[in-house]
């Protein structure tokens, strides 16, 4: 059984920072064979945010951070662990949490980087809650930071639509009250399937050299067609399984966070599983795929519009390259 057994997990804040440059599909019809028409379409995307030129992964992380840490009204010396999800950090080492955790001074805090994909925003979830309910944590600070921008080729009309930077955070920790609280997660991967989104330049498998750069392994590739069919065959059954798992029946669930990827994706898998449109939270139409940042995004704005309400059961589910996959059930 999936469930968390131990002291009971909250939410007790959230926060997000997204750029200000905003880059339309209409100004992407300058840059490559595309058009606003085919985009929308095919992905559910009217715009996305880009990072300022000085803008690192650790600035986006660290704006969302502080807003979540004083939505939460915890200061920075309370939190045990510093999680970061991303797979744009500013290098491989140092890592993005071990940045964050010393701008905001979190001197007791312990940092780490956790990279699997778009998924990495539900493991560091999942890793965040397992930790407080066994007492190891009493507070940690779960942040999800991407600047895709610098990653994608921008002549590649297949991949430049779809990404968008960002970076949102959430604060989780010992209930208060027992009552909202951190239920249950899965975390799954079928790494039959691990080359369908690659980033494979400039690492042990391809050290940089000019060759790997013309062979444009230094930016996002992606299989999409085959993405699209995964996340259509596997989220729905992987839902239900896990709904039945936790006792929880799929109707009785308030709010589906999905991964802002693609609106027919989301579309899909909720129709399958005959769950309304109505019960998800979607802003890809305004900041693309923002991988790890997305579903804290999501949640986020869906907490702070009124639509998500105390008390409500919500579903967070993401996947991403590896093939990864996962979800995660609380109460907020």
């Amino acid at each position: 059984m999936p469930l968390y057994q131990g002291r009971p997990v909250s939410l007790f804040g959230t926060g997000i920072y997204m750029p200000e440059h905003v880059l339309t599909n209409h100004d992407l019809e300058k840059m490559v064979d595309t058009s606003d028409a085919w985009i929308k379409e095919r992905t559910g995307i009217s715009e996305r945010r880009i990072a300022a030129r000085d803008e690192l992964t650790s600035d986006l992380a660290l704006k969302a951070s502080i807003e979540a840490l004083r939505d939460a009204s915890i200061p920075p010396e309370a939190i045990d662990m510093v999680l970061v999800a991303t797979n744009t950090p500013d290098s491989i080492f140092p890592g993005v949490a071990p940045k964050v955790q010393g701008m905001l001074d979190a001197s007791r805090a312990g940092a780490c980087d956790i990279q699997s994909g778009c998924t990495s925003s539900v493991y560091a979830l999942a890793m965040a809650a397992s930790g407080i309910a066994s007492g190891i944590w009493d507070n940690v600070l779960v942040i999800g930071a991407e600047v895709l921008s610098r990653l994608v080729n921008w002549k590649d009309r297949n991949t430049c639509v779809l990404f968008g930077d960002g970076a949102g955070a959430a604060v989780l920790g010992a209930s208060r009250d027992g009552k909202n609280r951190v239920i249950a997660s899965s975390l799954r991967s079928d790494g039959t399937k691990h080359n369908l989104i690659t980033f494979l330049g400039g690492l042990v498998q391809y050290p940089a050299t000019h060759d790997t750069i013309d062979a444009g392994l230094h930016h996002i590739q992606m299989k999409g067609n085959e993405v699209f069919k995964f996340a259509n065959r596997t989220l729905p059954s992987f839902l239900e399984d896990f709904c039945r798992d936790v006792d929880c029946p799929v109707d009785k669930i308030d709010w589906w966070v999905f991964h802002q990827a693609n609106w027919r994706i989301i579309e899909g898998v909720l129709k399958r599983m005959d769950v309304p449109l109505e019960k998800t939270i979607v802003n890809l139409d305004k900041y693309g795929n923002t991988s790890s940042a997305s579903v804290f995004v999501a949640l986020h704005e869906g907490l702070q519009s009124g639509k998500i309400k105390r008390g409500d059961l919500v579903l967070t589910v993401s996947f991403g390259s590896g093939m990864t996959y996962g979800a995660i059930l609380f109460e907020v």
